[in-house]
């Protein structure tokens, strides 16, 4: 089955065909870097990662670029706020994205260009506006002409007269329409700013994600991403200025994710019900926080609570479980070919991932598809004999579809698992000595470097926390 992309520009699943066969651009909006980032930026930044995995794994030499927004209102606020410059500002909350990013798993981006390394290109693209008449300058500020645009609003699939019921435009009489948005501001009095040829000042939101997509991608790019939030004003205003300066689609797929609402409420600042992601992974694994978000389909709400988050922790801790049943076993195994059995459970759960991750990245049914493997290993484990070929054969799918959804939890820095078995060895050798003392000190040492024993038939096992 060949991938096939809900387009939120059609409507419909199309199927997936690159510009250059072999490789994929793509462009995902990033943050506003002056804050952490919270829950509802954590969604599409670990969903367009799994996006980004799986074109890999498919074959596709992918380019993934994110921007980050270092100079806006927002910006310029907190900089006062803090009594800091908007370059500390920025640069303080990029790295912090970073390593909340890092902490969730996120493989970094091929670029991370910058709105402050790209005025230049900005400016010349404000400027090819301007000269083909799509825009117009007025009191030091620039903006787009909507009505020279025919096709604007086909993203959000609404005409420019339900726009103007359906959004609160300020008043502004330098506007030629009320729907016009600004693509150069003017500087007020001791903001950052850049020269241009229409005086001191800085870009508009949405013009900047067009100079730096068609810089880093070219003019069409493949894949076009981001939050539900951003379909308008963001990415339709994207569209139209890409285009009336290109003459060329923006992208060939757009794709949106859905919000995240907490306790059933909409997530929003003056409700004060937001999460920043460092603060989620002071408690809760990371591993666990990827499972959450990629529990549902990406298209759908979803909903952050205390039971999701237990729901999460359960399911994955069936796999992990499993999996370190495995990995238990290989140590008496025999030797052999794989069991008809294994093979038939590999190859079936493999065919049913593929199946639902080409059919528009369906996380939720490719975690059911690592399930049905648990279910096919864990009676496998029961039987007295087990061969290593058939454990080894396990072990590699399972590591084959996390590499695509990173659920699961990597070698963490400490004991390493030869250090484990040797203590394990020692253990059992003190109780058969009756050493008491010296048994409960390596448990004790254990159980503080997060290793849990439990006996089982075959002996003793070990896991991580």
């Amino acid at each position: 089955m060949a991938l096939k992309i809900y387009n939120t520009l059609t409507r419909s699943k199309d199927e997936f065909k690159p510009i250059t066969p072999g490789k994929v651009k793509m462009y995902v909006c990033g943050p506003t870097v002056y804050d952490y980032i919270h829950i509802g930026n954590a969604r599409p930044v670990i969903f367009f990662d799994v996006v980004r995995r799986y074109l890999e794994s498919s074959g596709y030499d992918v380019t993934y670029v994110v921007n980050f927004t270092d100079v806006d209102d927002k910006l310029i606020r907190k900089a006062a706020q803090m009594e800091s410059t908007v370059p500390e500002v920025a640069e303080l909350f990029i790295q912090k994205f970073y390593e909340d990013t890092e902490g969730l798993g996120v493989h970094k981006a091929t670029l991370n260009p910058r709105v402050t390394e790209n005025i230049q290109e900005i400016i010349d693209f404000i400027q090819g506006l301007v000269d083909k008449g799509y825009a117009y300058e007025n009191g030091g500020d620039v903006y787009f002409r909507t009505t020279k645009f025919a096709e604007y609003g086909k993203l959000s699939h609404q005409n420019l007269e339900e726009l103007q019921f359906g959004i609160r435009v300020e008043v502004d009489d330098r506007k030629e329409n009320p729907q016009d948005f600004v693509l150069w501001k003017g500087a007020k009095p001791g903001e950052i700013s850049w020269a241009s040829p229409w005086g001191e000042g800085r870009p508009g939101w949405h013009i900047e994600c067009s100079a730096m997509a068609r810089k880093y991608l070219g003019d069409t790019i493949d894949i076009h991403g981001g939050g539900q939030d951003l379909q308008f004003p963001h990415h339709e205003c994207e569209i139209a200025q890409s285009e009336c300066f290109t003459g060329h689609p923006m992208a060939n797929y757009w794709m949106h994710n859905g919000y995240i609402n907490i306790n059933n409420e909409k997530m929003s600042k003056s409700m004060g019900n937001g999460i920043n992601v460092n603060q989620m992974l002071q408690a809760i694994p990371p591993q666990v926080i990827r499972y959450f978000m990629l529990s549902a389909h990406y298209r759908n709400p979803l909903n952050f609570s205390e039971e999701a988050v237990e729901q999460a922790k359960n399911g994955l801790s069936r796999i992990e479980n499993c999996i370190a049943n495995i990995k238990h076993r290989l140590s008496t195994a025999e030797v052999g070919e794989p069991a008809e059995e294994i093979v038939h459970a590999v190859t079936e759960v493999q065919r049913q991932f593929e199946l639902k991750m080409n059919d528009d990245f369906n996380t939720p049914d490719a975690i059911t598809a690592v399930f049905e493997l648990v279910n096919a290993a864990n009676p496998y484990l029961q039987q007295e004999s087990v061969t290593r070929s058939s454990l080894e054969l396990l072990l590699s799918r399972f590591e084959t579809m996390d590499h695509v959804l990173g659920i699961l939890a990597k070698a963490e820095e400490g004991l390493l698992d030869e250090e484990v078995e040797q203590l394990i060895v020692e253990r059992t050798e003190a109780r058969k000595t009756k050493n008491w003392g010296r048994a409960d000190e390596i448990r004790d040492l254990l159980t503080e470097r997060g290793i849990i024993l439990e006996d089982t038939a075959q002996g003793i096992r070990w896991r991580r926390k």
